[in-house]
């Protein structure tokens, strides 16, 4: 089991950037795959990336691809999601997953633990 704290939301105007921390706990963080969802008001959760545990396999919707960018390290237990040139759609509630396997998935239902959201709200 993984324990997952997000951080790093917050307000910005579109086109701007933020940065989201994911502080992990458990032993088996480093061998978990991690992803990022997101959820808007009034929708369902969506997936927005992944990485593999030893973070040489990505993957991202394809709305985020060449704005966003998901790293991981293993060492200090942290995953990241750098987000450029935010869009006001980029609007909602961004959750940090732990996976078990080796599959990258962008099924939410694959993901075993979860963090508690962190607010990304992007004003036009």
């Amino acid at each position: 089991q993984v324990q997952l704290v997000e951080s790093g939301g917050g307000l910005v105007q579109a086109g701007g950037s933020l940065r989201l921390s994911c502080a992990a706990s458990g032993r088996t963080f480093s061998t978990s795959v991690m992803g990022w969802f997101r959820q808007a008001p009034g929708k369902g959760r969506e997936f927005v990336a992944g990485i593999s545990w030893t973070g040489t396999f990505t993957r991202y919707t394809d709305s985020v691809k060449g704005r966003f960018t998901i790293s991981r390290d293993n060492a200090k237990m942290t995953v990241y999601l750098q987000m450029n040139t935010l869009k006001p759609e980029d609007t909602a509630v961004y959750y940090c997953a732990a996976a078990p396997g080796t599959t990258t998935s962008i099924r939410d239902a694959e993901y075993k633990d979860w963090g508690q959201g962190t607010q990304v709200t992007v004003s036009s």
